[in-house]
């Protein structure tokens, strides 16, 4: 199939970009001390240059004291750790590509493997992670209100240092996660409650927020999934009409953009379509979708942190999606941490030039 659909320019308020081709976020361990090096800004500035259409950051944590479980993930708050930030947005528009910081609160997470641990215990809904495991303390009104505001912050620090659009990390099992799961928000007051949406309160606050802070022409993304990494097979929203229930508060609080995250792309949502999420959260919200999930390679992401590698794979099944019109932007994560060039291929038919991946390029910053 031709990939033309791939390589229309995208707009959408104040972003232009000039493909549909957006990098995930994956989480890389290359920042001391929470400052990304100017390693890390010439990784994103080589992606850039390897014709990118927007660029998500890995995930960048919020001022919070415990917001990140792993000393080496970016902050996105902070004299030093911002001036890196400026040396990232500043490769990347040089190079002709636009970026979002994908801002971040982790929750309550297990202890890092390394045996480092925040100043301050682990903070989410209810304490819990997942069901039966409590690693920290439950949030009072007033950690709830500085969390916002601390969200608030960071995208009006991404708005300042000259960032496209900002994306909100709302999926996997994090902090605003943790708000949407019944098994980890067990809370009975205002930030609780039985239904979806409901438990959407908290989100719709940080969007709120944010939206204050950056203005009406800055697009906004959040990042939702369905799965969490403790339950692969969760289903938030098991319906259509949870599902509008779920997103709805989101779209009127003033998210322009979902990035609907799942395992493998083509895997129907619900019974009855084969619509897959991100095509779901288009039907029932009306707005610009980012489908992802093993898109350009054999097995899943997930595997790989088990040793597990990835060929490439055929991209006709995506297009055949796109064309219907299923969602608007496509996120692609591993095939662009192994390969900075892999959309310039991918456009110019260089099929044989492709490549795999294996665990080894998660334990460096690839930049050819």
């Amino acid at each position: 199939m031709s990939t033309e659909s791939l390589f229309r320019p995208f707009s959408l308020k104040s972003l232009n970009i000039k493909n549909r081709i957006v990098m995930a976020p994956m989480t890389r361990s290359f920042s001391p001390g929470g400052v990304p090096t100017d390693q890390v800004a010439a990784y994103y500035q080589k992606r850039a240059e390897g014709e990118v259409g927007l660029i998500l950051s890995e995930g960048t944590v919020i001022d919070r004291p415990s917001s990140s479980n792993d000393p080496n993930i970016p902050h996105f708050h902070g004299e030093q750790s911002l001036a890196g930030w400026k040396k990232v947005i500043d490769g990347v528009h040089y190079a002709g590509g636009a970026m979002a910081p994908q801002i971040w609160h982790m929750g309550i997470m297990d202890n890092h493997h390394s045996g480092w641990v925040p100043p301050v215990p682990f903070e989410g809904p209810s304490g819990l992670n997942r069901p039966g495991f409590v690693n920290g303390r439950v949030m009072t009104e007033e950690d709830i209100a500085d969390t916002i505001a601390a969200f608030g912050r960071a995208a009006a620090d991404a708005k300042r240092l000259g960032f496209d659009t900002v994306e909100i990390h709302g999926a996997h099992g994090y902090l605003i996660d943790q708000f949407f799961w019944n098994e980890t928000n067990k809370r009975t007051d205002i930030w609780g409650g039985k239904t979806l949406g409901e438990r959407t309160r908290f989100a719709v606050e940080v969007i709120k927020e944010v939206r204050q802070q950056v203005g009406e022409e800055l697009p906004l993304i959040i990042r939702l999934s369905q799965f969490k990494p403790s339950a692969y097979t969760n289903k938030l929203a098991a319906s259509p009409q949870e599902l509008e229930e779920w997103v709805s508060p989101l779209v009127d609080a003033g998210v322009d953009i979902f990035h609907c995250s799942q395992r493998r792309f083509w895997e129907p949502e619900f019974e009855g379509s084969d619509l897959n999420f991100a095509g779901w959260v288009k039907k029932v919200s009306g707005k610009a979708t980012i489908t992802v999930g093993s898109v350009g390679l054999t097995g899943e992401f997930l595997a790989a942190f088990a040793g597990e590698a990835s060929q490439p794979s055929s991209l006709d099944e995506l297009l055949r999606r796109m064309d219907r019109g299923d969602f608007d932007l496509v996120a692609v994560g591993r095939p662009l941490l192994a390969d900075p060039n892999w959309v310039k291929k991918v456009r110019e038919g260089r099929k044989e030039e492709l490549k795999g991946f294996t665990k080894d390029a998660l334990a460096e910053l690839v930049m050819g």
